[in-house]
């Protein structure tokens, strides 16, 4: 069975940090890009990042670029999205996905940037 599970969301000031992690198992990680996309209340899904399968190649919507950076661990089956200078435009529910989404995503989790 496929799962992805993400996790490390939470409330956060603006200007803070937060970083997500996406536990993925069933299919062979490794050999998949990978993507973070957000939804926030009211809008549809929004591209947020991209890396490929080695973990060489990045690339980022120009609304995070320079604020968030996606990683991965291939032996650990975890991607990860380091969000730095976090502003209230990003409230949203963060999940991951295959780019191909193959697999669909997962149930997310929640970003609140509040003060």
């Amino acid at each position: 069975e496929v799962q992805l599970v993400e996790s490390g969301g939470g409330l956060v000031q603006p200007g803070g940090s937060l970083r997500l992690s996406c536990a993925a198992s069933g299919f062979t990680f490794g050999k998949y890009d990978m993507l973070w996309v957000r939804q926030a209340p009211g809008k549809g899904p929004e591209w947020v990042s991209r890396i490929n399968s080695g973990g060489i190649r990045t690339y980022y919507a120009d609304s995070v670029k320079g604020r968030f950076t996606i990683s991965r661990d291939n032996a650990k089956n975890t991607l990860y999205l380091q969000m730095n200078s976090l502003k209230p435009e990003d409230t949203a529910v963060y999940s991951c996905a295959t780019a191909s989404g193959v697999f669909g995503k997962g149930r997310g989790t929640q970003v609140t940037v509040s003060s």
